[in-house]
């Protein structure tokens, strides 16, 4: 009893600690600082939103005009004020933390997210003995033996069908606070606004034959991102993945949002679209997690941040041959990850004319990887940043300090390039 004890004061100790990183801090009002490598938008008003969600959609159109099977980007930061993103973020995980609360008294804690059950019983005695809810009504919210995640957060999902708010524990306090109580009606009505903007592209989408990727952002907006756009994806990714999300595995949480959110997809038969990404905030993260005293949310290392790509890569590969009801573009400079990806599918039997697996490189960057992706018949993608020379040449001097060592692989084009040169002086094959 005592060791489960402590380990369930450690979770609270530490979930309180890491919920200030989904607080709202006027140093980092401005979330353009120290972004390493991706475009963020200022917000001015509802009306600016609209502006952008018109510049994705001639994105969209363009995309369609311009190959097969295209894709556009998206921001959700552009579609939303980012403070909304910040506070919706706040409540979603402060629901998450109490199930690990909960978890962690059942004596679960520290296990992966997939395999954290709560027993029923157990639970509804805990919320009774909370005063959050009385038994006999509890017994509505849980159908089966064991409750894990996602059930959960379905109930929260459903929370407007409760009889009641939603009450958990302030760990300052002790006392109950409804979990919304920082939602007002504009709040709601903003809700609303970002999902209609976020429907009336994926709709163009979907018409268009373009597959829509929404970016991920900052870990203090990305909860409330990966929500909304999990939400479109329920909708439209029934028959084929239109919707895209992103994961960013420098994030210690990246496996885990990965595995829930697949687990999701196969319950609802939905279609698993994802992008992977190494990450583009690591210097903002870091120094906001240092200013508000949370723990850095970024892997210590770039190998151990290789580790969580090539897990995360695998268990979607792994799925894509299981159900075949997931794709995933490899968003990466990095040639072992290629290599990786490519050893995976051929172990895996994926072949690239299921179109399954995509690769993705920026514009003008690691073209010796492209081009020969592209002429072995994978299907591969260059990112085209656009608008003017002041915000793009700013985005892509950005992004090349962000990939670690792409002045040694400009160095290792260019002499292929020279030595490519030299073989066709020789051949006397100059122009072919």
């Amino acid at each position: 009893l005592s060791s489960r004890t402590s380990a369930a004061e450690k979770e609270m100790g530490g979930a309180e600690k890491q919920e200030k990183q989904y607080q709202a801090h006027q140093r980092f009002g401005d979330h353009h600082g120290g972004v390493m490598g991706a475009h963020t938008y200022f917000y001015a008003d509802e009306a600016k939103c609209d502006q952008h969600m018109e510049t994705f959609l001639r994105c969209i159109d363009a995309s369609s005009g311009s190959s097969e099977d295209g894709f556009s980007a998206i921001k959700l930061t552009a579609l939303a004020r980012p403070q909304f993103l910040v506070q919706f973020s706040e409540v979603l995980v402060k629901w998450q933390r109490f199930f690990h609360q909960m978890a962690a008294e059942q004596g679960q804690a520290g296990q992966a997210v997939l395999d954290t059950k709560l027993e029923v019983e157990k639970l509804q005695e805990a919320l009774a003995n909370l005063g959050i809810v009385s038994k006999a009504e509890s017994q509505q919210w849980f159908t089966g033996s064991t409750v894990d995640l996602l059930d959960w957060n379905s109930l929260f999902d459903n929370r407007t069908k409760l009889s009641r708010p939603l009450l958990i524990p302030n760990r300052m306090t002790g006392q109950l606070e409804p979990l919304l109580s920082r939602f007002s009606e504009e709040e709601e009505l903003q809700m609303k606004r970002v999902l209609q903007r976020v429907d009336v592209l994926a709709k163009r989408a979907m018409e268009k034959g373009v597959r829509l990727m929404v970016d991920a952002e900052q870990s203090y907006f990305q909860p409330a991102i990966s929500r909304l756009t999990v939400q479109t994806q329920r909708r439209f990714n029934r028959s084929q993945p239109i919707i895209y999300n992103t994961y960013q595995c420098y994030l210690k949480e990246a496996y885990n949002n990965v595995t829930g959110d697949m687990e999701l997809s196969r319950r609802e038969g939905w279609h698993f679209g994802t992008k992977l990404v190494r990450g583009a905030y690591m210097e903002q993260e870091r120094e906001r997690a240092a200013q508000m005293g949370y723990e850095d949310p970024i892997n210590p290392t770039y190998e151990k941040t290789n580790e969580m790509y090539h897990r995360c890569l695998d268990y979607i590969l792994e799925e894509i041959t299981r159900s075949r009801k997931a794709s995933v573009m490899v968003a990466s400079h990095n040639e072992d990850t290629v290599k990786f990806t490519l050893r995976r599918m051929m172990e895996l039997g994926i072949h690239p004319s299921d179109k399954k697996v995509c690769f993705g490189q920026l514009l003008g960057m690691c073209d010796q990887i492209t081009f020969p992706l592209g002429q072995a018949g994978f299907p591969v993608y260059k990112y085209v940043p656009y608008g003017p020379v002041k915000e793009v040449l700013p985005y892509l001097s950005r992004r090349a300090q962000e990939n670690r060592g792409f002045m040694q692989r400009a160095n290792r084009e260019r002499d292929l390039l020279w030595k490519e040169v030299k073989r066709r002086l020789l051949t006397g094959n100059l122009f072919s």
